[in-house]
């Protein structure tokens, strides 16, 4: 489990780096401008991983000295600091604030990273850091897209944290996929990625959810795996849709599945 928690954290830490240096060089114009994500500019995608940070921090460092997670109070007063700052303070103290996350899981010895347990708050147990480090990098990469494509429609998600990213989906599928969408109609699609190569199977009935590819599948669909990734989190407008993804058979469309998965 250690070298899982290895590779998230270096994920994290060339994620950050990236990001850091493109914040680095926008101008106050850029800052406002409309992000990938609904509703938000650059800078308060920057804010939201920003306020993110500090609440992950006080979790983890709750976790190491046995005090638990925060309370709503504190997480509240963390969000309205970050809403209340402009456009330029958001993107400078993003840096920092994201630098102490990373740099305090980087810290963490091998046995901390197999053994610690980390109370996030809103889920039944608490978890190891593999866990808890894959959720924020799930975070953090999404919305670096969020950043990157306000630039560049073409921009994909980073290469080191899509491996981890393809591993965890499971966790996640039942609570993003919207199985309404098709109004109960029953779909076994087999999933093929590359960069990295996976196959799997995508059920799509009273609930979605990930398994074994289907021998007889109703549709194949073939993507690049952080399309796939993209696809899950809404991220998944035609603009952004490369030429190589492919869906083959009858049973579904692409705008079927977009909409299995609307994103936030």
């Amino acid at each position: 489990m250690s070298e899982r928690a290895d590779r998230i954290i270096a994920a994290l830490r060339s994620g950050h780096d990236h990001l850091a240096a493109l914040a680095g060089g926008l101008g106050a114009d850029d800052l406002t401008r409309a992000s990938g994500a609904a509703e938000w500019d650059v800078s308060q995608v920057l804010s939201h991983l920003g306020s993110g940070a500090e609440i992950g921090l006080a979790v983890l460092e709750g976790a190491l000295e046995g005090t638990g997670p925060k309370d709503a109070d504190f997480n509240r007063s963390v969000w309205a600091r970050w809403d209340a700052m402009s456009p330029g303070d958001r993107t400078e103290r993003f840096v920092p604030a994201n630098e102490a996350l990373v740099a305090r899981y980087e810290g963490l010895d091998a046995r901390a990273r197999e053994e610690l347990r980390i109370d996030l708050g809103f889920l039944p147990t608490p978890v190891d850091v593999a866990t808890a480090a894959g959720l924020r990098l799930s975070e953090f990469t999404f919305h670096t897209w969020d950043v990157e494509v306000a630039f560049d429609p073409a921009a994909v998600l980073a290469a080191e944290a899509t491996g981890p990213l393809l591993d965890q989906t499971g966790m996640l599928i039942g609570f993003l996929g919207k199985p309404d969408a098709l109004e109960g109609r029953p779909v076994h699609l087999a999933v093929r990625t590359i960069a990295p190569e996976r196959s799997f199977g995508l059920n799509l009935g009273e609930t979605v959810g990930l398994g074994d590819e289907p021998a007889e599948p109703d549709a194949v669909l073939s993507a690049p795996a952080e399309w796939w990734l993209r696809l899950t989190t809404g991220r998944h407008a035609p603009a952004y849709t490369p030429a190589g993804v492919t869906l083959t058979g009858d049973a579904l469309t692409l705008d079927d599945l977009r909409r299995v998965f609307p994103g936030f």
